[in-house]
């Protein structure tokens, strides 16, 4: 405790009200508050705070969601949309929540929950948070080298092994400017958005379908295999980890910390990350859009798997280069997911320890826990067992996701903490709702896996 406030008086940031601990160092202190934001009109405040929504919607179009797009895309045509879309939507609400608690409090969500629970419940937390990286972090190693297989024909153990080595690439852009890390994220995503408009133009889908596609139906609750595969889309696309992350990088932005300058911070740190997630929006629903109209129309109603669709893509399309085309959006999927993952790995084991280990050896400890479940089961069961392994990293992050959004949504509930920026009463109802109904459909998603009712 005595540490803690030595801390702060050193920093000279004197105890918030409202939390039981002294504030601790800046959340990624080497980059902290290094954006500047101009007086100016409203556009060129809200360049300002463009990026890190960016940062953020690279874990809404992970490798990780391509299994589950692609199996509710050719299973079930475009039923199963209306799912990605109010994922998307809980999606927005949540990191809005995760960016307003960083930019009022200048905390990020380790810190706060370091600062509010008890020592064991924050210990229990990091494990939990830590197993959740590693689980993302693995879908980011197998998506990375079945692209690296699909295109070169790196056999998978070396493509995993070659995936280890974007650490370098990591630490030279986080050296330059976190202006950087933000500006390959977004070339990466529009490379992404780029191949598969391209698809969806090859594709030629139902317009109409789609449209439909968008509203919610009773059947997706009625029918067993449907509500298995959307609840997966909805355990794949609200990423925990995100919800650390985004509460850390709003805070590289130099904004005024008076009231008036953090509502001015809220609300263009709002806008960015609705921004970006809407554009998360149109590459996961263009997955799935891709897989009904190639696959589940032509009556490849089984295809789950990322290689399947690679090498049916072409023929069934009968456009030279598709396949490619897919295949370039996934790797381009993995490594955007490498880096902000390993951003998030960073902030959640400062805020929740208080321990700082340089960059290299953190991201080294996270790729390699990573790296050796996904190459042994590469070597031994092949492409089919690596399949498998995705998407049971995908069950590890339904399993620790209500960790993340039941203090995020209690935090900024509480007057004491948030002050006049408390979520009004409205915005709290909507908030435990949406946690609520995440925590009961991951629970149900796991009952159904361990009861081996479906698949």
């Amino acid at each position: 405790m005595a540490t803690r406030a030595a801390e702060a008086g050193a920093a000279g940031v004197p105890p918030e009200p409202g939390w039981r601990r002294a504030r601790l160092a800046p959340s990624l202190a080497e980059v902290y508050r290094t954006v500047p934001v101009l007086e100016g009109p409203w556009w060129r405040k809200a360049l300002a705070f463009a990026g890190p929504g960016y940062l953020v919607a690279v874990g809404y179009m992970d490798p990780g969601n391509w299994a589950t797009d692609l199996a509710g895309g050719s299973k079930f045509g475009y039923a199963l949309l209306s799912v990605i879309l109010l994922s998307n939507l809980m999606a927005i609400l949540l990191q809005g929540l995760a960016s307003k608690l960083g930019i009022v409090t200048g905390r990020d969500l380790a810190q706060a929950c370091r600062d509010h629970y008890s020592r064991p419940a924050s210990l229990g937390l990091w494990v939990i948070c830590e197993t959740a990286i590693a689980a993302c972090d693995l879908a980011e190693v197998i998506g990375s080298a079945i692209a690296l297989n699909l295109l070169f024909g790196i056999p998978l153990p070396v493509g995993i092994a070659i995936t280890a080595l974007d650490v370098l690439l990591i630490l030279f852009l986080q050296h330059r400017g976190f202006r950087l890390v933000e500006g390959l994220v977004v070339v990466l995503i529009a490379t992404i958005a780029a191949c598969f408009l391209f698809e969806i133009i090859i594709a030629r889908p139902n317009l109409a379908a789609v449209a439909a596609g968008f509203v919610p139906t009773s059947s997706i609750l009625l029918d067993r295999d449907r509500l298995y595969i959307a609840i997966a889309i909805l355990g794949a696309t609200v990423m925990p980890h995100n919800l650390y992350l985004h509460s850390s990088v709003v805070q590289t932005r130099r904004y005024e910390e008076t009231p008036a300058g953090k509502r001015m911070a809220v609300r263009y740190a709002f806008l960015d990350s609705t921004i970006a997630l809407t554009l998360a929006l149109f590459v996961n629903a263009a997955i799935l859009v891709v897989a009904a109209a190639t696959f589940h129309t032509s009556g490849h109603s089984d295809v789950a798997e990322i290689q399947d669709a690679y090498q049916l893509l072409t023929p069934l399309l009968g456009v030279a280069g598709a396949s490619a085309v897919f295949a370039i959006a996934l790797l381009a999927s993995g490594q955007n997911s490498t880096l902000t993952g390993t951003l998030a790995g960073q902030i959640v084991m400062e805020g929740f320890l208080n321990i700082r280990i340089r960059p290299w050896l953190r991201r080294l400890i996270t790729r390699l826990i990573a790296i050796v479940p996904a190459a042994l089961t590469a070597i031994f069961f092949g492409a089919s067992g690596t399949a498998r392994l995705l998407i049971l990293s995908q069950v590890i992050l339904s399993l620790q996701l209500s960790f993340a959004v039941f203090p995020l949504v209690r935090f900024t509930s509480d007057r004491a903490k948030m002050g006049e920026f408390v979520n009004p009463r409205w915005l709290k109802a909507l908030a435990y709702f949406v946690a609520i109904a995440i925590a009961g459909f991951n629970g149900w998603l796991l009952v159904q896996i361990f009861r081996g009712a479906v698949g």
